[in-house]
């Protein structure tokens, strides 16, 4: 496996099997320069969102490379629709994304939360998911978009989506790691076809305070990082590093000789609440 090997999702699209996250990577030269090493070190998996406010610096990177001699069919990019509540709005932000990212069409557009604060009163955001969710269809019909997903939803959020989507979501990202593995919403993925991303899959940093998966990095002379990847890997999902010191991004991308014993997965699935858990999607502030 390589970073290049793909994941075929339910609509037989081919996702590659590891991405390379900005959240939290500044705009200007922090995300421009982070990007760039990815692309450098054999990422072909980006992801970004309306709200990382990188957009344009992401596609500054993805432009250079691709006049350097890239092919764009190569590449899978990945933006998020944020507070948007109609159909016409979440059609209009992916296209603002797309001018921010210097392209014609991304490959997966996703509703980043499912039930923000702003829509918690009536008409609620089963109505809210429904409308911008057909605004996410007609971008695919007009191929702004190849695929389309959602992120940080719960079964119940899905559940009500389905009810009158026309496309089916193809990937869910979610926060999935040692501390917090979410096993039945991923569980509820895989029984509705739909690939679970990992974001986070350092916990934001947190993992790395965890002795117990410092000596298994030794054990394997590897890191951290890169034992609990090979771990995601291993679990079926699709994980989303993210660095913005080109050094670790290359490290990152070197996992695929990482050949973890059933014993040493499971000690990391003991591992869960040592290092944070992640946000109630109905309980968010913003």
């Amino acid at each position: 496996m390589t970073l290049t090997d793909t994941y075929t999702l339910a609509n037989g699209a081919k996702i590659p099997v590891v991405g390379f996250g900005t959240w939290q990577s500044a705009d200007g030269d922090e995300a421009y320069t982070a990007v760039k090493a990815a692309l450098k070190a054999g990422y072909r998996h980006i992801d970004t969102a309306q709200v990382y406010h990188n957009e344009a610096s992401v596609g500054k990177a993805v432009a250079e490379w691709l006049a350097a001699g890239g092919k764009r069919e190569e590449l899978w990019i990945t933006t998020k629709l944020w507070l948007q509540d109609s159909s016409e709005a979440a059609y209009d932000a992916l296209l603002e994304s797309l001018k921010k990212l210097q392209l014609d069409y991304v490959d997966l557009y996703l509703i980043h939360w499912p039930n923000p604060a702003p829509f918690r009163e009536n008409p609620g955001y089963e109505a809210r998911n429904r409308e911008v969710w057909k605004g996410m269809e007609k971008a695919v019909r007009d191929g702004l978009t190849k695929n389309i997903g959602i992120s940080n939803f719960h079964p119940h959020h899905i559940d009500a989506l389905l009810k009158t989507a026309t496309i089916a979501p193809v990937v869910n990202q979610i926060l999935v790691n040692p501390s917090d593995q979410q096993e039945e919403l991923v569980s509820y993925n895989k029984a509705h076809n739909i690939l679970t991303e990992a974001y986070s899959p350092f916990g934001t940093g947190k993992i790395f305070s965890i002795d117990s998966l410092s000596t298994l990095a030794a054990k394997y002379h590897k890191s951290v990082a890169q034992i609990v990847l090979a771990w995601s890997l291993a679990k079926g999902l699709l994980p989303l590093p993210k660095s913005v010191t080109p050094s670790r991004i290359a490290e990152n991308a070197e996992i695929f000789d990482i050949s973890l014993s059933s014993e040493d997965i499971a000690a990391i699935d003991a591992l869960k609440g040592q290092a944070g858990s992640s946000n109630n999607p109905d309980e968010v502030g913003f």
